[in-house]
């Protein structure tokens, strides 16, 4: 005879209650720790656009002293100022690009957890069967 035939109705409802709650405690930890692996890759992509941009603006105060003067023997001041001005701003706009573009790539979406929960669906309906 079948181990589960010797249950009552109220003993199987109670064991598929006590594993669906344990099956959602570990999809909420699966989620969490999805989540804080995702949150740091981003968390290091915002820091190289940060780097970025303080390199773009480093660079920006560097090159304008010291090329406007260098150009301001020839050119004037500024028409110099604003030749190493442009040259300056793409150069942080392409950093700029680049981090934009590294945090558009993420998928944020807790892929695992998602997959893990279908699965968890079709067992429930197994279960209730």
């Amino acid at each position: 005879m079948d181990h589960r035939e010797d249950r009552s109705l109220g003993e199987l409802f109670g064991d598929l209650a006590q594993n669906t709650s344990r099956l959602v405690r570990s999809e909420v930890e699966l989620a969490k720790t999805e989540l804080t692996t995702q949150a740091s890759q981003v968390g290091r992509d915002v820091g190289i656009l940060a780097a970025g941009g303080f390199i773009a603006y480093a660079g920006f105060l560097v090159i304008l002293a010291g090329i406007v003067a260098l150009l301001a023997t020839r050119l004037g001041v500024w028409p110099s100022a604003l030749l190493v001005g442009l040259i300056v701003a793409i150069v942080g706009g392409v950093l700029v690009m680049q981090g934009i573009n590294a945090l558009k790539h993420r998928n944020l979406a807790p892929r695992q957890t998602i997959a893990t929960l279908k699965e968890d669906v079709e067992w429930a309906k197994q279960q209730t069967h």
